[in-house]
Formats: C-alpha cells, structure tokens, sequence
C-alpha cells in the first residue's frame, strides 16, 4: 500500500528565520502549517551553509521569510540569496502580539514562516550586493562625517561665547572658513592659564572641523564616481546633485520627482 505523505524533497516548505547577533533560529513549516522541525545555527558562513542544507533537506523551499534583514539578517539574507532562494522580509511580532502568544525565538521563527505561507509578508529585501551596496556603505561614512563636522563647529563657536575677552574679540565676527582657519593656527604654548587651555580646545576642535572637511570631500568623490556608475540618468538630472542621487541609488525602484518634464527611474 503506498503512502500517500509526499516526500521531502517534493513537499512544499517554508523557513521562518529568528536573528540575532550571535546566533539565528529556523523553523521549517510544511504547506498546511505543520511545523517540521527547528535549528539553532550560528550567525557565521558555517552556520548559514548548515542551514540552507538543513532547509533543503525538509523538503522544496517556498520562501525564506527572515527578520532583521538589514541588521542581523543581512549575512543570512545575502547567502541563501546567492544559493538561489526567494527571500521575504518578515517584520517581528508587535509587542501585544508577544504578550498573547509568548516570546521565544522558535516561535518568532514559525511565526516568520507562517507569515510567508499565509501571504501577510510580502516586502522582498534591498539586495546588499554588488555597486549599490557601495554607495550604502560609502554614504554612511560620510553621514556620519557631516554630522561630527557640524558637532565641532557648534562645539567651537559654543566654547568660544565663553572665552577669555581677549580672545574672543579677535574671533569674534569672522567668516566661518576664516575662523577655522585662525583657531587652527592658534598657538596656546604651556597650559598654565585659561587663554592657553581654551586656545587649545580652539585649534583642536578646528582642526578636527579641517580634517572632517578633508573627509568628506573624498567620500563625495567616491560617491560621484559609484553613482555615475549605478544611476547615471539620475547625475544628469536637472536639480539633482551626487548626494541626492545617491541617496535615490540605494534604493533600487525608487521614482525620482520630476525635474524639467522628464520623470527618472
């Protein structure tokens, strides 16, 4: 008499993934919703083979519904991809949610597969591969840069409300670039009174702006460059310089507003 079960490399499944930092939890759902079975892998390239042989093993992959997949997951993500499996991006349960059925990392795992299986996930996650991926990560360095050249400035033109009237007089009112340029230069000489200490603060903190500066301008160079590379329509684009168009080249699909009549995808 045969068996009418259908066979694991036939049967229909979908993988729920549960990241966190250190390690990632699986749950593999059958077409119905039964759950298969659940693996605890570590968030390493051993780990992440381990798992996609394990989910071929119960059966053909549907999808691979995984949480984090711009953080944690993004490791996971980027490996089953390149095996040739679908890949949906699951949100994690809300906190009420958490509350009626409980919180564990093999039930946000089934939780991930089943909302693959019922339809309720859809988003298919940012490729974080290959030019765009560069501009992502180029970008965040220079963010990052903008933000603390800003936080010097602040911080210097603050320290300098404070300063002894002798010095700030002579700083007092100058262009942004000439007061750089002058703190930078200043010479406090030994730190035995408060004039040589905020002096020194002074040039430090406008160094600090100088060497930002420096920074940033070679972060917009590379940008220009990957940019022309991934999106060059958007370059040409009236009203849209390489910081903008980097920003609209991270996100693949995105519709970029129209500028002179002429709409750039």
């Amino acid at each position: 008499m045969n068996s009418i079960a259908q066979p694991a490399p036939t049967r229909p499944v979908a993988i729920g993934v549960d990241t966190h930092k250190d390690n990632h939890v699986a749950v593999a759902l059958d077409g119905l919703g039964g759950r298969l079975g659940s693996l605890t892998v570590p968030a390493d390239s051993a780990g992440y083979a381990r798992l996609e042989r394990w989910a071929a093993e119960q059966g053909a992959i549907v999808a691979f519904g995984i949480e984090g997949t711009a953080s944690y997951g993004a490791g996971v993500t980027g490996f089953v991809r390149r095996q040739g499996h679908r890949v949906i991006e699951v949100s994690r349960p809300d906190r009420r949610e958490r509350r009626l059925h409980g919180k564990s990392d093999v039930l946000d795992a089934e939780n991930a597969a089943r909302a693959v299986l019922s339809g309720r996930a859809t988003a298919t996650p940012k490729a974080a591969d290959g030019q765009v991926e560069m501009v992502r990560q180029v970008k965040i360095a220079k963010d990052t840069a903008v933000k603390a050249r800003t936080q010097a400035m602040v911080t210097l033109k603050t320290l300098l409300i404070t300063a002894p009237a002798e010095l700030r007089e002579g700083l007092e009112g100058l262009p942004r670039t000439a007061l750089v340029r002058r703190c930078a230069s200043l010479r406090p000489g030994p730190l035995t009174s408060p004039v040589a200490a905020t002096k020194h603060a002074l040039r430090e903190l406008a160094r600090r702006w100088l060497a930002l500066q420096v920074e940033i301008r070679g972060h917009e160079r590379i940008l220009a460059a990957l940019t022309a590379a991934v999106a060059p329509a958007l370059i040409d684009a009236f009203g849209i310089g390489p910081d903008s168009a980097a920003s609209a080249s991270s996100n693949r699909g995105a519709v970029v507003p129209r500028y002179r009549g002429t709409t750039v995808r």
